[in-house]
């Protein structure tokens, strides 16, 4: 049993100036009462309000991260915490650079022989006719760095694609066009080395959005996820390979899809998963038995350097 003490002084980073600023607060908020409640000395952090060279000014041992999207999960801030030697939650910069990466994680899981839904990078210049052609319809287009799925379109018709292409070019300056593939999405989380249960989600007409992410109730969430032990077994062990060629540790979470005749496809990785009351890594946690404030210890006790 670990003494909370053990743990130093902890910053939870949370907001930051990201998209999903929002969600990172609900995150951060939960995170910072679970170490409180469990005798943890937890102190709010916002990057976005404070310098974050405070964290090594103030004697920080420790770095909880709860900041999600740019800035604080695409491995800018796991460089500085490097840099500031506080060891922190989750991944690294190179695995957490990559993770955030859509297109490049791709192409990692590829070159290790990982399935993936084929794709196309979008510019201005785009043959809209020739990518409908190539990936069928419909599609997904969405931002290569973002996340939660903001400025993500679910494009039935090609005259879409345009205006799906421009909305997520908002966001990013790359952007990524997805074969959609028919069939149960499953999110699957690990803590350290070791899978959590899958959770298959189901969202009203496959809308699996950012508001019905996290401010709806109309998705419905099942873990256990209706799999054999068998299969889950294997797309967890899917799942691990595909953390591991990114270089992911600590804890994360992986979104796939499965068709109907048993084809499991990747989609992307989370490095810093949500940590609020819709989120779903707590949510296979205690299904494994592990209730969230000690889900939190357990995360934390894991932060690291290198």
């Amino acid at each position: 049993m670990t003494d909370v003490k053990e743990l130093g002084k902890v910053a939870v980073l949370m907001g930051g100036s990201s998209a999903e600023r929002d969600v990172s607060l609900m995150s951060g908020g939960a995170v910072l009462d679970a170490l409180r409640a469990r005798g943890v000395d937890a102190h709010r952090f916002d990057p976005s309000e404070r310098d974050v060279m405070a964290l090594r000014d103030e004697g920080f041992d420790r770095a909880f991260v709860t900041l999600h999207g740019r800035g604080g999960e695409d491995g800018t801030l796991q460089g500085v915490l490097e840099t500031l030697r506080i060891p922190y939650t989750g991944s690294g910069v190179m695995a957490s650079a990559i993770s955030m990466d859509k297109w490049r994680t791709k192409l990692v899981w590829l070159a290790a022989g990982l399935p993936t839904p084929r794709f196309r990078l979008l510019d201005a210049a785009t043959d809209w006719d020739d990518v409908a052609r190539d990936l069928g319809l419909p599609i997904f287009v969405k931002p290569v760095h973002e996340g939660s799925s903001m400025g993500a379109t679910k494009v039935t018709e090609v005259g879409q694609l345009k205006e799906a292409w421009a909305l997520a070019a908002r966001f990013d300056s790359l952007v990524i066009a997805e074969e959609f593939i028919e069939g149960q999405e499953l999110t699957a989380p690990f803590l350290g080395d070791k899978p959590l249960p899958l959770v298959r989600i189901a969202a009203p007409d496959g809308k699996y959005d950012y508001q019905n992410k996290y401010f709806t109730d109309v998705v419905q969430y099942h873990c256990p996820c209706g799999l054999s032990t068998e299969r889950e077994a294997e797309l967890q062990a899917v799942v691990m390979r595909a953390a591991a060629v990114l270089g992911c540790r600590g804890w994360g979470r992986a979104d796939l899809m499965l068709t109907a005749d048993g084809r499991a496809y990747l989609l992307e990785m989370n490095t810093a998963p949500g940590m609020t009351s819709h989120s779903l890594v707590p949510m296979a946690a205690r299904a494994a038995g592990i209730e969230f404030e000690d889900l939190c210890v357990e995360i934390l006790k894991g932060a690291a350097l290198g």
